[in-house]
């Protein structure tokens, strides 16, 4: 039976280290599809029947110098939470301490084998110290030997594990002792930065992921019993104290108070919420007690697929990254060329001194790693994921962020984007000796079980009167039209004027009056079976920042255009006081044409919320979802909105600008530095020591340089 397996790994600290692990364990019998996650430290893979098993794997990993563990609160094999999962997300496991680490003990063992190699030197015989340093860097370099040895059994030839073994042999064999001591502590020692940078990059999912309390307060008739939050499941009602976070996605039962959403939509100020709202994982009551009825198990609320979808994200990677994977596979063994030529042609062509030249060989080859140009990328879209995530901007990976960079035009839906997605009923008209009552009961049961707007406005207007509605079955919609359903016997349909109009039951003085009502830059929904029963008006207002969005949007120099199903003389209500173009009337089909002339001119954002917009959002360059939106939209979009501002979209533009910007800086760092010293170690203005210290120096300062935009505000001009 074919099984799902993960496990977290620990120890990676750029993507050369994910590329070796899935290299290694992709070569084993049975395993397919295997994928790595620098920032998430996570395995997944497919394991066929077969000779290969969970503990092989696992041997694998060790052997190469990771560890490896079973995520906890999961067990192997994995099950997904949509298919049955039976357990949550749990909160991460801490990391240890850097002296904790093999890293953190394997720079304080050479530091000190250094300082007394050259305390013996100080203090001690000449040949005493000499072979103190030997010892210093044959014990330092021992373990890097191993990882080397291992990696070189599993086909990986060209690791940086086997460049420094060699570096480190070949300056002793020359007698560069000292420096091949010193260069093994600073290899050791740059590994250690790594890892810390590294870390310090996953930061922001961890603290995504301690969000929901680990607890929660489950009602049980007259008392409250304390579990595990994982184990809540939709029905569950559960008691929120003041001041406490909301344990799963939820409605509200029973109390009113203001409801912190900043950690999860950074939304600064309190919302109140009452009966009937819904409530968000990891959210804050800030005033009072909340009893809550669970609507998404603890594995699918809010905060875990917001996790699934950062961790996921590295999956989806950018075109710049993929380039620059397959630029550094032939990259190290060409520079490992380089340096057997620099060894071998001045002493046998030019009678060159060869201690002289295997030495320059042997800086050439500590400069032939490529981690700081493999994590350049990665590292900058790690951190531009974890700052837009912390600020209700969801990118599903490195792909649509370098696509939102090179957007030069953006379609708007109109409905639940543009405007507050929440109409009201304004008037109704009975035709065909309809009453007004009748026509609005009639409506609303064919709408019952639509999530549209314009139906939930329907469906309100109806509870609020309040209006037996009649039994509604056989209910489907028709894409960009309407809804149809068999009520008491009668096949009806609530649908736009067009497709009215094209279904031949709307005449003249009908359609006159219409036109009459959109003029006021009303929507009309028109109900009707074999003839025109009754008209229903909606008016949807703007959002407050939709202005303001138009103007950020504008100030990018990027071209903004509405693209509606509703009538004419509604979007141009609407698109008017934005000073933003527009297309009306538009179906699904109509929405997908447009996006694609518009992708002919360059990149291209779609933004919606509805079924209607699915398509177009798939077929733009990226695609994103307000918040609010459908989950149909949700899931094909490229990019989500969390916070319903339409500020945030260009919010989300500018940190996918500001991360390629960032993504060219580290890599003009990281082959900056590497061209720099190529060059002086060839010419042997500079050593071994620096070297290492260059390509050591390369990562963590690329690094460091990507997670400054941890600390980037996108929704600040």
């Amino acid at each position: 039976m074919t099984e799902r397996l993960e496990w977290r790994v620990t120890g990676m600290d750029c993507a050369g280290c994910a590329r070796k692990l899935t290299d290694a364990v992709a070569r084993l019998d049975g395993v397919e599809q295997v994928n790595v996650g620098l920032m998430a430290e996570r395995l997944s893979l497919t394991l066929q029947p077969g000779p290969t098993r969970a503990q092989d794997i696992e041997t694998v990993v060790r052997r190469l110098g990771y560890g490896i563990a079973v995520p906890a609160g999961d067990t192997l094999p994995i099950r997904d939470a949509c298919c049955g999962g039976d357990h949550a997300r749990a909160q991460p496991e801490p990391s240890p301490r850097w002296y904790e680490t093999v890293r953190g003990r394997l720079v304080l063992g050479t530091g000190a084998l250094l300082a007394l190699a050259w305390a013996v030197t100080l203090w001690g015989p000449a040949e005493a110290g000499r072979w103190a340093f030997v010892l210093a860097c044959l014990i330092g370099t021992a373990p890097v030997a191993w990882r080397a040895a291992q990696a070189l059994r599993m086909g990986q030839p060209f690791t940086i594990e086997s460049l420094m073994t060699i570096a480190a042999i070949g300056a002793l064999a020359i007698g560069a002792a000292e420096e091949a001591a010193l260069v093994v502590f600073l290899f050791a020692l740059g590994e250690l930065l790594e890892g810390f940078a590294a870390n310090r990059a996953r930061d922001g999912i961890r603290a995504l992921a301690r969000l929901v309390p680990q607890t929660a307060l489950l009602i049980e008739g007259e008392r409250l019993r304390e579990i595990p939050a994982g184990r809540l499941r939709p029905g569950d009602p559960v008691l929120v104290r003041p001041g406490a976070r909301i344990p799963a996605d939820g409605e509200i039962v029973e109390g009113l108070g203001g409801i912190d959403e900043s950690p999860v939509t950074g939304e600064s100020l309190p919302v109140t919420r009452g009966p009937g709202d819904p409530v968000l994982a990891g959210t804050v009551n800030a005033e009072a007690a909340l009893r809550i009825r669970v609507t998404r198990a603890g594995a699918d609320n809010t905060i875990a697929r917001i996790i699934r979808l950062v961790e996921e994200a590295e999956e989806a990677r950018a075109p710049t990254e993929r380039f620059i994977d397959r630029f550094s596979r032939w990259y190290m063994p060409a520079v490992v060329l380089l340096a057997a030529l620099v060894m071998l042609l001045p002493p046998l062509l030019a009678g060159e001194p060869w201690g002289t030249w295997i030495y320059r060989g042997l800086a050439l080859l500590l400069i032939g790693c490529p981690c700081a140009l493999v994590i350049s990328v990665p590292a900058a879209i790690a951190s531009a994921l974890s700052s837009g995530a912390r600020r209700g901007l969801l990118l599903k990976g490195g792909a649509a962020l370098e696509a939102a960079a090179r957007v030069q035009s953006l379609g708007f839906d109109k409905t639940g984007t543009l405007t507050v997605g929440r109409p009201e009923v304004t008037g109704i008209v009975a035709l065909a000796a309809a009453e007004q009552e009748e026509v609005l009961a009639l409506a609303a049961a064919v709408e019952s079980a639509s999530s549209h707007p314009l139906a939930q406005a329907i469906l309100r207007r109806a509870e609020a009167l309040p209006l037996p509605l009649p039994q509604a079955s056989q209910a489907r919609a028709i894409p960009g039209k309407g809804v149809e359903a068999v009520v008491a016997g009668r096949t009806l349909t609530v649908a736009s004027p067009g497709h009215a109009v094209a279904a031949g039951v709307l005449g003249a003085a009908e359609t006159a009056r219409i036109r009459a009502l959109e003029e006021q830059g009303l929507t009309v929904a028109v109900l009707y079976d074999r003839q025109a029963l009754g008209l229903i008006t909606l008016r949807d207002e703007p959002r407050a920042d939709a202005a303001e969005a138009i103007r950020q949007i504008r100030a990018l120099d990027i071209a903004p255009l509405i693209l509606t199903g509703d009538n004419p003389r509604s979007a141009a209500a609407i698109a008017g006081p934005l000073g933003t173009d527009w297309r009306a009337g538009m179906l699904p089909e109509d929405k997908l044409a447009a996006i694609r002339d518009l992708a002919a001119r360059g990149g291209v954002m779609m933004v919606g919320d509805g079924i209607n917009d699915a398509p177009a959002l798939k077929q733009a360059s990226i695609g994103v979802a307000m918040g609010s939106g459908a989950d149909v939209a949700l899931e094909t979009a490229d990019a989500a909105i969390l916070r319903d501002r339409v500020t945030d979209i260009a919010a989300l533009i500018r940190l996918a600008r500001a991360t390629m910007a960032n993504i060219r800086q580290n890599v003009a760092i990281a082959l900056g530095l590497k061209g720099v010293f190529l060059v002086t170690s060839v010419l042997g203005i500079t050593g071994l020591w620096i070297a290492i210290l260059a390509d050591t120096g390369a990562t963590v300062l690329v690094t460091l340089n990507a997670l400054r935009l941890l600390r980037l505000d996108p929704t600040r001009e």
